[in-house]
């Protein structure tokens, strides 16, 4: 798939935003008019370039995902643009601290974070990469006044389901929208960067769609005492919580299975999705079963509560794969559904898919299977210890040997320009905050909006998408230009740069390389952005010069829409 003219489209909607019924100028920031075919071609041929570097680098199977932002991991060299070059596993020994080098610590907070900016990774190298680690591992001991602060402009947080019921219209989904924009803000502004990435994973490993009308009153608990209680604690703890929480029950249809017709749904995405995995070798059969031994879990229909119907449940014998019951009383139903919960959250095969899982999500979208093998006995023999288990991935050879292996979803794209761009939350109130969420839609990645039970996918091949590209461009050059969302707090893009400004276009484009790209700009990234500045390496670099001014924030938004960037 080619996309023609992407930086056409580009310009033109982000200079006339009021056609995409999105506020903005149509002027730049001295009231001039954008000259708009000469910049349109101009940003064109630029982009095209800068495209081009990355898949020139590597080869032609990969200019399809390059040009919708979205470059193939697998079919990058350690050559490409903003990539480190890739270490042997042999110079890096599990045992062994962890490297403090810059472009290592880059690599570790990538991975480990909604996006690295310059103040992180300097708190990071300060701290010690491995003791920062370990403080993100443990969430609860890390102050996160922003985010928390933010969660309490929400007048519903902290409400019990009861509460909810009680307050909200039935099937009201104010609350609905409400998380999703609230997770967003959690993701760009929190300081538990790990525990928001973990969430997101969690999110999409036992996904409940938000919105949707059967969790209407659930769904924020579900977030709250599921999810996030549970992100770096026992998998087997948080396999049990969704099992009898209310939104799963009703989502995946548990809640109206009874023994007189047992509904296979629930069961079925518990073994396929949320423990075995589809090639375990479990049978139609085991679903039944399974099936059967779940009847019972259930929800109150006068309080919106779990509870156990004990009326409700087979009391028959079943054998799910290893695991056997006999013929059991009804009151004992509830015991026998929880031992099956935890006998999948520790079988073998479950360890090997939630292993393959995590590697994906910080390795690589074909990570070694000698690797997954280490993390899933690590996650046995932790007794499904999640934070033990990433501890022990974090110091894998294969990790530190994979910088570069991995592509930003356009979510992650979009909140690490944020992060970058040193933008803030609105000053008063959540009406900015509701806008970021609603524009991530538009990019197919709103948060928990993900419609099937699968969850969003975390691989480049399932993005590479010319639609979604084109969005997130011009949401980025909305955010550079301080245009829109405007109740967001925008500081100027001056700031990149340092208070004594270099004195050529060559030091210029180091000190955006380093803010944004958090590395200089290279090889044909700075000969593609000098010959659209129309300058070259030496060209001297002056205050008053409409590139530090009035077009500035073209040059900040390019950088950042460049496939570097996507590149976590």
């Amino acid at each position: 798939m080619t996309q023609e003219h992407p930086a056409e489209e580009h310009v033109e909607e982000a200079r006339l935003p009021q056609q995409r019924g999105v506020a903005g100028p149509a002027a730049d920031d001295g009231g001039r008019p954008v000259a708009g075919a000469a910049r349109a071609a101009g940003r064109r041929r630029l982009l095209t370039t800068l495209v081009g570097a990355v898949a020139t680098a590597a080869g032609s199977g990969a200019v399809s995902a390059a040009a919708t932002g979205a470059v193939a991991p697998a079919a990058l060299p350690a050559a490409v643009p903003g990539r480190p070059e890739r270490r042997a596993l042999a110079q890096i020994r599990a045992e062994e601290p962890f490297p403090t080098d810059r472009a290592s610590v880059v690599h570790l907070v990538q991975r480990t974070t909604w996006g690295a900016t310059p103040q992180l990774l300097e708190e990071v190298r300060a701290r010690g990469p491995e003791a920062w680690l370990e403080e993100q591992l443990a969430p609860d001991a890390v102050a996160d006044p922003v985010a928390d602060d933010l969660a309490r402009r929400y007048r519903w947080h902290g409400w019990s389901i009861s509460r909810v019921r009680q307050e909200l219209p039935a099937g009201d989904w104010e609350l609905l929208w409400d998380l999703g924009s609230l997770t967003f803000a959690r993701y760009v502004w929190g300081r538990r960067q790990l525990h928001e990435v973990m969430a997101d994973f969690w999110s999409n490993h036992l996904n409940v769609t938000c919105p949707s009308s059967d969790v209407w009153d659930n769904r924020h608990d579900y977030d709250a005492t599921v999810v996030r209680r549970h992100a770096l604690g026992r998998f087997s703890d948080m396999l049990v919580a969704s099992a009898r929480h209310p939104a799963m029950l009703r989502y995946l249809d548990n809640a109206s299975s009874g023994r007189w017709h047992p509904n296979e749904n629930y069961a079925r995405e518990l073994m396929e999705l949320h423990t075995l995995g589809v090639s375990a070798g479990y049978t139609e059969l085991d679903v039944r079963a399974a099936a059967r031994v779940l009847t019972g879990l259930t929800v109150d229909d006068a309080t919106g509560l779990y509870r156990y119907d004990a009326y409700r449940h087979d009391t028959g014998a079943a054998t799910v794969l290893g695991w056997r019951t006999e013929a059991h009383s009804a009151a004992a139903g509830e015991e026998k559904a929880l031992s099956l919960l935890r006998w999948l959250a520790v079988h073998p095969s479950t360890a090997r898919f939630l292993a393959r899982k995590l590697c994906v999500r910080f390795v690589s979208d074909e990570p070694p299977s000698a690797l997954v093998e280490r993390v899933a006995q690590e996650y046995l023999r932790t007794g499904t210890d999640v934070a033990a288990t990433l501890r022990l991935l974090f110091r894998s050879p294969e990790f530190w040997a994979s910088a570069g292996a991995k592509t930003r979803r356009p979510l992650e794209g979009y909140v690490a320009a944020l992060r970058l761009l040193g933008v803030g939350p609105d000053a008063r109130g959540t009406t900015g905050l509701s806008h970021l969420s609603w524009l991530s839609r538009e990019m197919g990645q709103q948060p928990l909006a993900w419609p099937a039970p699968n969850g969003y996918p975390d691989v480049a091949v399932a993005w590479q998408s010319a639609s979604a590209t084109l969005y997130r461009w011009n949401r980025v050059i909305l955010a550079a230009g301080g245009w829109w969302p405007n109740m967001l707090t925008f500081r100027p893009l001056r700031q990149l740069l340092p208070a004594q400004l270099p004195a050529t276009y060559g030091g210029l484009f180091d000190e955006l390389g380093r803010s944004l790209l958090l590395r200089p700009l290279q090889g044909r990234e700075r000969t593609a952005l000098l010959g659209f500045c129309g300058k070259t390496e030496t060209s001297p670099l002056r205050s008053t010069d409409e590139w530090l001014g009035w077009r500035l924030h073209h040059l900040v938004a390019t950088v950042l829409d460049a496939p570097a960037h996507m590149v976590r």
